[in-house]
C-alpha cells in the first residue's frame, strides 16, 4: 500500500509538469508515463538473489525498486532535463543515479535510472518511500522492450547471431536518437530555452499578460 502511495505522489509531480508544458509552452518533453509495483514473486526472487533476509524490514531496507515509474521522452536532452526538474523539487530526495545513457550496459541497454525518496503523509505518521525512475527516449524504450521479449524467449540460450543483431540494433537506436536530436535542433534550436524564468510568458515576465488566465484557473 505504501509503495503505491509513493507512486501516486511522484506520478502527480510528473502530471503537473506535463500539464504545465502543454498549457504554458509550445513544447512537451514527456511522451508517455507508466508505473508498476513489483509482484510478490518478483520481489521474493530478487530478495533471494541478493541474499536479503525474508523479513519486511530487511526487504524494505535493501530493495528500493519495489515501486517504479518509467518516463518516455522525445529526445536525449529531455531525459536529463526531466531528471533535473524532478530532482530540484524540495520534497523529493535523489538517493542514487545510474546513467546508462552515458555508460550503456554490456547488452546495449540505455536509460537514466534514479532512486528517489518521497514523503507520503498519512493520518498518523509520514512514510518516506523510495521510487525508481527510469527515464528514456522512445528509441531506447522500443529497443529495451524488444530485447526483453527476445531474452525472455531464449533465456540463457540465445543464439550468437541473434545476440549480435540485438547489439547492432542498440547501436542503431543510439544513432537514431542522435540524428533526431540534430534534426530537432535545425527546426527549433534549444527548445528548453523557452522554459527558463526569462522566457516570454514565464511568471514575472513582461509577456505574461496573455497567460494571466492560465494562472488564475
Amino acid at each position: 500500500m505504501y509503495y503505491q502511495f509513493g507512486i501516486d505522489e511522484v506520478s502527480t509531480k510528473i502530471a503537473i509538469l506535463r500539464d504545465e508544458f502543454a498549457t504554458m509552452y509550445d513544447y512537451n518533453p514527456i511522451e508517455h508515463v507508466r508505473s508498476r509495483l513489483k509482484s510478490p514473486d518478483s520481489l521474493l526472487s530478487k530478495a533471494l538473489r541478493q541474499g536479503v533476509d525474508l523479513t519486511v524490514p530487511a526487504i524494505r531496507a535493501s530493495i528500493r525498486d519495489i515501486a517504479g515509474i518509467r518516463i518516455t521522452c522525445s529526445f536525449v536532452s529531455d531525459v536529463y532535463w526531466i531528471a533535473q526538474m524532478l530532482s530540484a523539487q524540495p520534497d523529493l530526495t535523489v538517493l542514487t543515479t545510474k546513467d546508462y545513457i552515458a555508460n550503456p550496459k554490456p547488452n546495449g541497454y540505455r536509460s537514466l535510472h534514479l532512486i528517489v525518496q518521497v514523503p507520503v503523509f498519512l493520518s498518523r505518521h509520514t512514510e518516506h518511500i523510495p521510487v525508481e525512475l527510469q527515464i528514456r527516449t522512445i528509441a531506447m524504450d522500443f529497443w529495451a522492450s524488444m530485447e526483453h521479449k527476445l531474452r525472455y524467449k531464449y533465456s540463457a540460450d540465445m543464439p550468437a547471431h541473434l545476440r549480435a543483431e540485438i547489439d547492432d540494433a542498440a547501436r542503431v537506436a543510439a544513432d537514431l536518437d542522435a540524428r533526431m536530436s540534430r534534426l530537432r535542433d535545425e527546426v527549433r534550436p534549444n527548445p528548453t530555452d523557452d522554459l527558463t524564468d526569462g522566457a516570454p510568458g514565464a511568471p514575472g515576465d513582461a509577456g505574461t499578460a496573455g497567460h494571466l488566465g492560465t494562472y488564475l484557473v
